[in-house]
């Protein structure tokens, strides 16, 4: 049977946390629970935001950390104009890789812009289109970066530093929004922090994944 109950969760994380693994493990058990989901990416998901995704994570040029949050927001505002809205309008179950709090701790938190403000802006643009719930996996930094085996876009290049600053920030803004983000320790293997996640969605949110 589909069930149709909107829904708007997202994934957040430092590089190398699995959010990404874990986000379409999530599509694919919602799906199988019944639900009407679709899986988006900021940026991305959209022809602008794809456009945009290119220069943000594979540009050689430099980039302020102000230029880099509006872009990111100018392309999360059609991200959720032209699919996060409308499905949510349906009854879907939206689920995002990344979202509002990784402008707000990569730019804010670990690129020295104003927090309050940056946040303030970043909800305004998208007129507080939030998630219902946003699942923040903590790793180590270095733990993270083992991971990847791939070569490192633009975002991933920055120093080890700016990274800590991240995981930091995720932490810090998590505490002050406990409402809506639940973290999850994301060092242990990728089985146990799903049973984490599902534990959290349905404690959170009372669905069935």
């Amino acid at each position: 049977m589909l069930l149709r109950k909107s829904l708007f969760i997202t994934l957040e994380g430092p590089e190398g946390s699995g959010k990404s693994s874990q986000a379409k493990h999530l599509v694919s058990a919602l799906r199988r629970a019944g639900h009407r989901v679709i899986f988006v990416r900021d940026p991305g998901s959209t022809s602008l935001g794809r456009s945009l995704r290119k220069v943000l994570l594979h540009t050689r040029g430099q980039l302020t950390p102000l230029t880099e949050a509006l872009l990111f927001i100018g392309g999360r505002v059609a991200l959720v104009e032209e699919r996060i809205q409308p499905a949510l309008r349906r009854g879907t179950v939206v689920v995002c890789d990344r979202f509002h709090d990784a402008t707000v701790v990569y730019q804010g938190f670990a690129g020295g812009l104003d927090v309050s403000w940056l946040d303030a802006l970043g909800r305004r643009a998208i007129h507080n289109t939030l998630p219902m719930l946003t699942i923040v996996l903590d790793v180590p930094v270095n733990q993270g970066f083992a991971r990847i085996y791939r070569s490192h876009d633009r975002m991933e290049s920055k120093a080890r530093a700016f990274h800590e600053r991240v995981r930091r920030g995720y932490r810090q803004w998590a505490k002050r929004n406990a409402q809506r983000i639940a973290v999850v320790n994301a060092s242990r293997s990728p089985e146990r922090v799903w049973y984490e996640i599902v534990a959290v969605i349905q404690q959170r949110l009372k669905v069935s994944v």
